[in-house]
């Protein structure tokens, strides 16, 4: 299957993102923005659909790690008694983007391989490629050009063209350095002049630095925390502030199966979810800055919301096959874009006002823009109450009444009513009131079933879903309610697997539209500690956030799912909602151990 995704490292300039195996390879780089087509695709093709290789060519990896609380990444590589130092890292700076790697010397000498397949639009475009001569510097750089793409590359050594890609090998000996700099750029504009990569090195750490610097302690779960934290921020777009699902697409939740999603644009759910837990770690400008991209992307006729947005707030979004990709371990088809934009997911709104209500909690100030476009959204949440929907997994089946999203619509009219009787916003209160009411009272009789004692994926069905364990989060009960702890039992008994991880739900039971067939999901699991912990299990949320810390890559990035049998990381990849829920997990426990204070909590109506 090639290199695991498990052995991928991030590198990101808050605009767009690239992902470099552990032996030396950047597999993944879209350009200009997250959701741009690539330039190097060998992650979901192969090394003819664009990749940039540079390592000893015999060696091992002795470690990888990424210097401080950055994403500047070093790997060291041995080989007998010889060493060398590569350090990989994506500059942030008002220029483009450009991927900078060093190559350092530090004992004997070790032969390096370069190799630069550059392939634009998803490997299909091959790029005219020239060498340019500045003769006033006296210096020569490789110059790429398709269409409105271009990219240069300086470097201390260029690569020769070889059938269509540059290739060199070079001996790197003790104190010796090689720079280089990838740099893409529009074609119609001038050739970006080369960087000096090693103050670019030390200037990149430190903004990373400064902003980690107020990430609050942790406990045993610090790294992880921060390293969540930090990923959050470089799935970002610098600009825009809108937060990508995960930098990928068609990264498989089952390998060799079809379960292969677009995930570079913006979610609703993952920037309010994004929104709380920066908010709940100090980064106070951050939750505005997300807030407005929320409100920007939604601006427009509110009656036509949709679940995702691009980058910068674009609806269209339509999903196709790329036909020409293999896939990543030939998982067809390769999507990009996503169907989904088009599903009706009742739960979104909730989403959105629940984080939005927590914002205010938090001293945060409504405008003449924000709180009436959420007045707005309430009227969608009353227009759309007897409509099904595909619920928060995007199933492919046939739409129902999902317990989970018909709970966010009650919390959705629960944050209005909170915002007019706690916060003294204007507002039709008592016709939201009402309305919450009667939906809690629906869905106290029709989501859940007395014979089980439990919640149900959907009304009047016996499934289950992890979703439910959503309910105590927003304060539809209390995390100790019988109904609740009886709903915990029953996902704990379908639901979880050999191994402690949750899934999803069922695949088998056939109502998300696709074969059947995936693996654990991380976030599941997540809110499964979440539950433990805030119900008096504190010793198995413990336990189980323990194990998951064991399947966090060793630099801390986790992907989309998890197979315990193979120990591979399935998905797309790193995934916000599973920092998220990680992040999520970690306070939970330390909550309810008392080191640390509790999140603002909304009692059961």
């Amino acid at each position: 299957m090639g290199t695991g995704i498990e052995d991928y490292a991030l590198l990101s300039d808050q605009r767009t993102a690239a992902l470099v195996s552990r032996w030396g390879s950047v597999d993944w780089l879209c350009f200009p923005r997250f959701d741009s087509a690539s330039v190097f695709g060998a992650l979901v093709g192969n090394r003819e659909h664009g990749r940039w290789l540079l390592a000893p060519i015999e060696g091992e990896v002795l470690s990888r790690t990424y210097l401080d609380s950055s994403f500047v990444l070093r790997t060291l590589w041995a080989s007998g008694g010889s060493q060398v130092l590569v350090t990989d890292f994506m500059p942030l700076g008002d220029g483009g983007s450009s991927i900078m790697r060093r190559v350092e010397g530090l004992s004997g000498s070790m032969r390096m391989e370069h190799e630069l397949i550059i392939r634009y639009d998803y490997g299909k475009v091959l790029p005219w490629v020239r060498r340019n001569f500045d003769a006033v510097k006296g210096t020569e750089s490789l110059v790429a050009v398709a269409g409105p793409h271009a990219a240069v590359l300086h470097a201390t050594r260029l690569p020769k063209a070889k059938n269509h890609t540059h290739h060199d090998e070079f001996e790197v000996k003790a104190g010796e350095v090689y720079d280089f700099e990838f740099a893409c750029y529009p074609s119609h504009t001038g050739i970006p002049e080369p960087n000096d990569v090693g103050l670019a090195m030390t200037q990149t750490s430190r903004t990373w630095r400064q902003w980690a610097a107020k990430i609050p302690t942790h406990g045993a779960h610090e790294a992880l925390v921060r390293r969540s934290l930090l990923v959050l921020k470089a799935l970002t777009h610098r600009e825009t502030g809108g937060i990508v699902a995960a930098p990928t697409t068609s990264l498989p939740e089952f390998f060799g199966g079809e379960r292969n999603w677009d995930y570079r644009f913006c979610w609703l759910r993952d920037a309010a979810l994004t929104l709380q837990v920066m908010m709940t770690h100090g980064y106070e400008d951050e939750a505005l800055c997300w807030r407005d991209w929320l409100l920007r992307a939604i601006a427009g006729d509110h009656r036509r919301l949709q679940i995702m947005y691009g980058v910068g707030g674009e609806r269209e979004l339509p999903e196709k096959i790329l036909q020409h990709l293999p896939g990543y371990g030939d998982a067809k088809p390769v999507r990009v874009g996503n169907a989904a934009v088009y599903q009706y997911q009742g739960d979104v709104i909730g989403e959105v006002m629940v984080a939005l209500d927590e914002l205010r909690t938090m001293g945060g100030r409504e405008d003449h823009f924000s709180w009436p476009l959420q007045k707005a959204l309430l009227e969608d949440v009353l227009a759309h109450l007897d409509r099904k929907d595909h619920g928060l997994w995007e199933m492919r089946g046939e739409p129902a009444y999902f317990t989970h999203s018909r709970v966010m619509m009650w919390a959705a009219l629960d944050a209005g009513v909170r915002a007019v009787t706690h916060h003294g916003l204007s507002g039709d209160a008592p016709a939201w009131e009402m309305a919450r009411d009667a939906l809690r009272e629906q869905i106290m009789v029709q989501g859940f079933n007395e014979e089980l004692n439990s919640f149900t994926q959907t009304y009047g069905s016996t499934e289950v879903d992890a979703s439910l364990l959503v309910l105590a989060q927003v304060g539809f009960l209390d995390y100790s309610d019988p109904k609740m702890l009886g709903t915990l039992k029953r996902i704990e008994t379908d639901l979880l697997d050999d191994h402690g991880f949750l899934r999803r739900y069922r695949s088998e039971s056939g109502a998300d539209g696709l074969p059947p067939g995936e693996y654990t999901f991380m976030v599941c699991t997540c809110w499964l500690i979440e539950q433990y912990a805030h119900c008096g299990r504190l010793d198995d949320a413990r336990r189980l956030l323990a194990r998951l810390a064991t399947i966090v890559n060793d630099l801390g990035l986790m992907s989309e799912e998890f197979d315990p049998v193979t120990g591979r990381m399935a998905g797309n990849f790193p995934q916000a909602l599973s920092h998220l829920g990680l992040i999520r997990a970690a306070d939970a426990i330390e909550e309810a151990a008392g080191m640390r204070a509790a999140r603002p909590r909304r009692g059961p109506k």
